[in-house]
C-alpha cells in the first residue's frame, strides 16, 4: 500500500528537513489506507505497537513529494510486522519495520482483575486478509 504527501511545514525541524517523528504519522497513515482497503478497520485501538525502527537515508525537505509504501512482512501468532520505505525526489529516505500485537480489543480496555490486555491470536478470517 502506498501513500503519497508533500512534506509539511509541521513534519520539520529547525534545520528545515523533516524530523524523524514524521515517518511514523506517515508509516500510521499508509497502514490506514491499508487497513480500509482490506475491510479491516476494526483492528484501529486494538493493535498497539511493540517496536519501530527506521533507517534513516535521505532528508527530506519542506514541500518535496514523499512516497510512503507499507507491506504485511509477516504475520505471526498474534503479531504483525510491518515493513515500509518512504522515497522522496532522489530515492529512499527511510526503510524500517513496525511491530504491531493484536489485543483482541481497545488498548484502553482494562479487564476486571486489573492487568494488562494479554496478547490475543489472530482470526482466521483477520489473518487470510493480512496475508494476502
Amino acid at each position: 500500500m502506498s501513500s503519497a504527501r508533500v512534506v509539511d511545514w509541521i513534519d520539520t525541524d529547525a534545520a528545515g528537513h523533516y524530523h524523524h517523528s514524521a515517518v511514523i504519522r506517515w508509516v500510521e497513515a499508509a497502514e490506514s489506507v491499508l487497513h480500509e482497503d482490506l475491510g479491516l478497520l476494526e483492528l484501529f485501538g486494538t493493535v498497539p505497537r511493540v517496536r519501530y525502527e527506521v533507517d534513516y537515508l535521505d532528508r527530506l525537505w519542506f514541500r518535496e513529494e514523499v512516497v510512503t509504501s507499507l507491506w504485511v512482512e509477516k504475520v505471526g501468532g498474534s503479531s504483525l510486522t510491518y515493513a515500509f520505505e518512504v522515497v522522496g525526489p532522489r530515492g529512499p529516505a527511510a526503510r524500517g519495520r513496525m511491530i504491531c500485537v493484536n489485543i483482541g480489543g481497545r488498548s484502553g480496555d482494562v479487564p476486571e482483575d486489573g492487568t494488562s490486555s494479554p496478547a490475543t491470536a489472530w482470526p482466521d478470517e483477520v489473518r487470510a486478509l493480512l496475508s494476502s
